[in-house]
Formats: C-alpha cells, structure tokens, sequence
C-alpha cells in the first residue's frame, strides 16, 4: 500500500507540474499577443510623429485627457476580438504630462464605412473631454451614440476653433482612404488582454487613474508618446 500511495503522490506531482507548466505557457503566449500590439502602437505613434500632415494631431496631444490608438484598420470594418484587443487607451497626467500604462479594448463594427481604396490604415483618436474619457470607464460604448467623435483636421487643413466633439479621429492611409463612417463603431474593454498583460484582473481605472499596476513592455510606448507631445 505504500508503494501504491508513492506512486499515486509521484503521478500526482508530474500532474500538477504539467498543469502548471500549460497554465504559464498559455499565460505567456497570451501576454505576447498584448505586446504586439503595444508595439503596434508604438509603430503607429512613431509614423504619425514623422508625418508632416498630422501637426494638427500634435497641438491636441499637448491637451487632451488621453488618447485612444487603433494601430490596424482593414478596408470595410475594424478588426477586433481575441486576445490581443483591438485598441488602447492612455491617460495623459495633467500635471507631469506623463502618459500611463496602456488599457486593452476591443473595437469592432458591421460596416465601418470605408467607401474606397487602401488595404489598411491606422488610428488615433485624441480624447479631448472628461465625458469621453469616462466612456472609457463603462464595460462598452458606441461612437457617435454615447460619445460625440469628430474627424480631425489634416495638415492645418480646418480650423479646430468651436469644436463640441468628446474624441477628435486622426488616420493615416496606405493608398487613398475615404468617406470613413466613424459613427457605430462598438468600443469594449478587453478584460482578458487586460489581465493577461498585467497578470491580475484589473479595470481600466486601476491602469490609467490609480496605476496600480505596470508592464515595461510599455516604455518604448510611453517613450514614443512623450516625444510626439513634447514638439
């Protein structure tokens, strides 16, 4: 009998160390998901950063309540789901001018709206109010229902003077990319994304308000941020 309850301590050990060697791994995986699209982001900050059109997005960064980066949109919808999330918002501190860790969502629509040309194109809505930014805060919300969005002005193409919108959109197209419908598109927390990045289930308010919980898989972002609102 001893022998046998050996054998069952043994089998059960080699058990549990396969266990938990699966749960890590899958852990794992997922937190890589999230940081392909944190450098994603990064990507796309850099390029709106070096492009000469998009100053005008430059003057909004330096006073907004934070900004909401969809690196990938495809022609005809947004893509979204699974575990790396779709977009990702960050808080700008109003006194240090830092910007916080990143808060995963996902973002998706039937139709987005995109009447003609390119493959793909990137994202960047400034979050101008404190009504938008805690529309951040609920499970989901809908652009142009719950939230006022507006498109952003290209190469100092419009002036922003009297404008009402909550989020002002900025994009970057390769190819032609017109008659984007903002309005409908479903933005939703990605609790999983956001877990699977910080290792605890946490809300986006424990990320960008209390910042209680960090990743240095973001510095690169947040290094990428800082320079594109301090020129």
């Amino acid at each position: 009998m001893k022998h046998a309850s050996g054998r069952i301590s043994a089998v059960m050990g080699w058990v549990t160390a396969i266990l938990t060697v699966i749960i890590v791994s899958a852990g794992a995986h997922a937190s890589t998901e999230q940081q392909q699209l944190v450098e994603k982001a990064k990507l796309t900050v850099e390029a709106f950063a070096r492009d000469p059109q998009q100053e005008d997005l430059r003057q909004w960064m330096t006073k907004s309540k934070g900004v909401f980066i969809v690196p990938q949109v495809l022609r005809g919808a947004f893509v979204f789901g699974g575990a790396g999330g779709g977009g990702i918002l960050m808080v700008r501190d109003e006194r240090s001018g830092e910007w916080s860790e990143p808060a995963f969502y996902n973002i998706g629509a039937v139709s987005f709206g995109l009447q003609a040309g390119a493959d793909t194109s990137e994202l960047i809505f400034v979050v101008r109010t404190q009504r938008g930014l805690e529309e951040f805060y609920r499970s989901d919300f809908k652009l142009g229902a719950d939230v006022g969005v507006s498109a952003g002005p290209i190469g100092g193409s419009a002036s922003m003077e009297g404008v009402t919108a909550d989020l002002l959109s900025f994009g970057r197209t390769k190819g032609a990319f017109m008659g984007m419908a903002l309005k409908g598109a479903l933005v939703a927390i990605s609790d999983d994304s956001n877990q699977a990045y910080y290792g605890k289930p946490v809300r986006p308010t424990d990320i960008v308000v209390r910042k209680s919980v960090t990743n240095p898989g973001s510095a690169d972002l947040r290094s990428s941020m800082a320079a594109l609102t301090a020129k």
